[in-house]
């Protein structure tokens, strides 16, 4: 057995009572060809409620093809659920018009807290011009930017966002899936860059990885995310609970990190 309280705890009931979590890395809505039983509002906060996620930060499925449509989706959404369910808006490099009228209502959206990428999605490169006018807007408002990393894409690869991270330091990345396949890369551009964080998603199904992110980048730099609706937290957080490192070390992971992070942006519900 792990020397854990927190294990103990998660093991006897299910949750973390004691160290409520904070996931950085959801989605909302149905997604084509997929089937999944907690897509809609009530089902995801419910589930948030069993497994013990006090607050989910999310994009949604349909503005990965429609950002106006999508973004507006998630405006709706975390109005009705402040305090516990905030939204990236997201920007597609494609249609730089709409793009820039994208970023001028941020402001205006008081549960959103930064932009989301998915260069492979939208198949532009991160490091392409297409993607300036965002960068530079969050830049210049010190926004967290989650974007999409996969070791050996032509479009986010770890190398690729070293590049932007060292162009923006005003901006704090987190590498969604910790550039999966391309973890020792990606806990490099981590580990040289201050504001590159690694985040979860996937990562925590991978024997090991969570070891050594923690005793080669640290447990300050990591944040927690499961891709809700698309996996289980219970599995994701479980994973997170078991592995071979401190109770210091899964609560920063599973929840200080992100709280640090997004100070000044969330009231907690």
């Amino acid at each position: 057995m792990i020397d854990s309280e927190i294990a103990r705890e998660y093991l006897e009931t299910g949750r973390c009572a004691s160290c409520r979590i904070v996931d950085m890395h959801a989605h909302y809505g149905t997604f084509n060809g997929i089937y999944m039983p907690n897509d809609n509002p009530e089902q995801m906060i419910a589930t948030m409620d069993r497994c013990g996620v006090d607050v989910i930060v999310s994009s949604g499925h349909t503005a990965l093809v429609d950002m106006v449509r999508g973004n507006a989706e998630m405006d709706e959404i975390t109005r009705r659920y402040a305090g516990r369910w905030y939204a990236y808006l997201t920007y597609n490099p494609n249609y730089p018009e709409q793009g820039r009228a994208e970023l001028e209502s941020f402001e205006g959206r008081k549960t959103f807290v930064g932009l989301k990428f998915h260069p492979s999605g939208n198949r532009y490169p991160i490091t392409g011009d297409a993607y300036r006018p965002a960068l530079e807007f969050a830049a210049a408002r010190e926004l967290l930017v989650l974007t999409h990393t996969w070791g050996g894409s032509p479009y986010d690869s770890p190398a690729m966002l070293a590049e932007v991270a060292e162009r923006y330091p005003q901006v704090t990345f987190l590498a969604g899936h910790s550039g999966y396949g391309e973890f020792r890369e990606c806990m490099a551009v981590a580990r040289e860059h201050a504001n590159v964080y690694l985040e979860m998603t996937a990562v925590y199904a991978v024997r090991g990885v969570i070891e050594d992110m923690v005793n080669t980048v640290g447990a300050h730099k990591i944040v927690f995310g499961c891709d809700l609706p698309w996996f289980d937290p219970h599995y994701a957080i479980g994973c997170i609970v078991m592995a071979h490192i401190s109770d210091d070390a899964r609560r920063a992971i599973l929840r200080e990190n992100a709280l640090r992070l997004l100070a000044g942006r969330i009231r907690l519900g």
